[in-house]
């Protein structure tokens, strides 16, 4: 007898330095910890990837969002199904989306 195929859990990953997120899955809190945990699902795919701007600081996304522009550019892209950037800074969230959908990531606006 043949068991049931298992769902697998959703892939939702975070970087936002104070949020709590709780439908991540795994949740980055610098800039530095966001590029290492994409490098780490390099090759898996990623249901939803939540973006903050501000990271605290003088740290900010746009190390990742530069990861996911050449990772395109060099004709590799990440498999994301929808990046979601929730951001208090509006012209900031604006410069991620604008940047993430001229590389044909789907992405929008969100609120937490």
């Amino acid at each position: 007898m043949s068991e049931a195929p298992t769902a697998s859990m959703p892939v939702i990953l975070g970087i936002d330095d104070l949020r709590p997120l709780p439908r991540c899955t795994r949740i980055a809190r610098t800039s530095g910890e966001g590029v290492r945990l994409l490098e780490e699902h390099r090759d898996s795919f990623i249901d939803e990837l939540w973006l903050d701007h501000d990271l605290g600081g003088d740290d900010t996304i746009m190390p990742v969002v530069t990861l996911l522009e050449e990772a395109t550019f060099n004709g590799r892209p990440f498999e994301i199904g929808t990046v979601f950037v929730h951001s208090a800074n509006p012209i900031g969230a604006e410069t991620v989306i604008r940047s993430l959908a001229h590389w044909s990531y789907r992405v929008q606006r969100a609120t937490t």
